[in-house]
């Protein structure tokens, strides 16, 4: 899947809720070389879009998740490595900088899970000026790519709030906007019965908004994948969505 051997050769010679507000210390744990070899692979142009799927073909939807990573993430990406399935995670520059090592920020990219720009502290973008977005998404992006070596290809404007301003300075820092069109309300509804009926109105081409930062989203997300599954849905990253890596200050809300 890796194509290890060749580049472990090569070794040899990315709703608002509280978050931190003091930056933690950046720590770099020892790392394997196989992990090492994966992140090399990850700094690929069309990472994590390594699989092919024709999702005009058949039925596709991109389930995503905000805010995090926080507490409930690893279990998170416990349950979708073991049902084998891949996500794209928007996460907040404050909670990337709260997570002990980036050790979850880390696995999203290692796992094979897409990772987007969700701004360092959730404000809304268009009550700011084209310097304070660039701030936001910059802080960011700075530290997702010093803890993965990834550069991040997509945002989500926090409570999707944009404009042709915030656009602007999208396109101007390479990201397209990601919105949604299943809105699983799950910061509103705390109970995972709810999120599982609102994901289950998904339609081909989908894009699921989710928060990881929720206990009850988390354990909602296996009956999400079983209800999805039994309906014929392939779970795909936005990037498979598309087929593509979506075009910077560009805006999409499902297939």
């Amino acid at each position: 899947m890796w194509a290890l051997p060749i580049v472990l050769f090569v070794l040899a010679g990315c709703a608002a809720q509280p978050v931190p507000r003091r930056q933690a210390a950046v720590v770099r744990p020892r790392v394997s070389a196989e992990t090492l070899a994966k992140r090399l692979v990850a700094q690929q142009a069309d990472w994590p879009r390594r699989r092919r799927y024709d999702c005009g073909r058949i039925k596709c939807v991109a389930l995503t998740f905000d805010d995090g990573p926080g507490p409930y993430t690893g279990k998170l990406l416990d349950l979708l490595h073991k049902r084998e399935v891949r996500a794209t995670f928007f996460v907040l520059g404050q909670m990337v900088a709260a997570d002990p090592g980036g050790r979850f920020t880390r696995r999203i990219v290692d796992e094979g899970h897409e990772i987007g720009n969700h701004s360092w502290s959730h404000p809304a973008l268009t009550g700011l000026s084209p310097e304070g977005v660039r701030h936001e998404l910059g802080q960011t992006e700075e530290l997702v790519r010093r803890l993965t070596g990834v550069r991040m290809r997509m945002m989500r404007p926090p409570y999707g709030s944009t404009d042709d301003r915030v656009a602007a300075e999208t396109r101007r820092e390479g990201l397209a906007q990601i919105l949604w069109d299943v809105d699983t309300l799950d910061w509103l509804h705390r109970r995972p019965e709810a999120v599982v009926r609102a994901a289950a109105t998904a339609k081909a081409g989908s894009i699921v908004l989710m928060h990881d930062i929720h206990p009850t989203t988390v354990e909602a997300v296996p009956k999400v994948l079983d209800t999805l599954s039994r309906k014929g849905f392939t779970f795909v990253t936005v990037s498979e969505l598309y087929g593509r890596t979506p075009a910077p200050g560009r805006t999409y809300t499902a297939r």
